[in-house]
């Protein structure tokens, strides 16, 4: 049920394409440079590490949702002034695979109970799953296989996941530790699928 409505979200993104051009025409009146905003999600995962650690569910939910808004921004504004570089989405890459391990982190200081597992193997399983799944796509570029998309969890599936256990957590901190559970497993899983892109995928892709 989870996957099917991820998969549904995933497949959908392009009807927010009008959104991102009015997000970037209003905050481009800010004066910030699109590596700014960039910066500013870093330090808003920060924010969630702390409220994470202090088990402020409901701040640190909120904070996420602020931080994830922040990520649409800087590329919103990088298209609407035609500021878009690769240096400023290889920052924007970078950052997020620091957000999501601070994010992460944080998950190990909160107290939630196991599932068959302490919790902390399973926060452990989900980063390596959302690192394999980046690095595959990273590794099969380099090596001449071309550019591998796609699987299950993207990135913004996971932090939507994320999003949902900490709010859930607010009431039984046992949800937040179902939810971290099912990113462990569906990030390992998108990990195999882009891996098994890539070894299907025609030298030079």
């Amino acid at each position: 049920m989870v996957s099917t409505i991820i998969m549904s979200l995933y497949q959908r993104r392009n009807r927010f394409e009008g959104l991102s051009e009015r997000i970037g025409m209003s905050f481009s009146r800010l004066g910030l440079s699109p590596n700014h905003w960039t910066i500013l999600t870093l330090a808003l995962a920060l924010v969630v590490f702390y409220f994470l650690v202090q088990e402020a569910f409901l701040l640190a939910a909120f904070s996420l949702l602020v931080a994830g808004f922040i990520d649409l921004v800087d590329g919103s504004v990088a298209r609407y002034t035609g500021k878009v570089s690769m240096r400023g989405a290889y920052l924007d890459t970078i950052v997020d695979r620091y957000v999501e391990g601070i994010v992460a982190f944080g998950l190990l200081f909160a107290s939630l109970p196991g599932f068959l597992i302490p919790a902390y193997g399973w926060v452990f399983l989900y980063f390596f799953g959302a690192l394999m799944t980046t690095y595959a796509k990273a590794s099969a570029k380099e090596k001449g296989l071309g550019e591998i998309k796609g699987g299950l969890l993207e990135r913004a599936e996971r932090i939507l996941v994320l999003f949902l256990g900490i709010v859930l957590a607010i009431f039984e901190p046992a949800y937040l530790t179902y939810a971290v559970v099912l990113l462990a497993v569906l990030s390992n899983v998108s990990a195999l699928q882009r891996i098994g892109k890539g070894l299907r995928a025609p030298l030079g892709g």
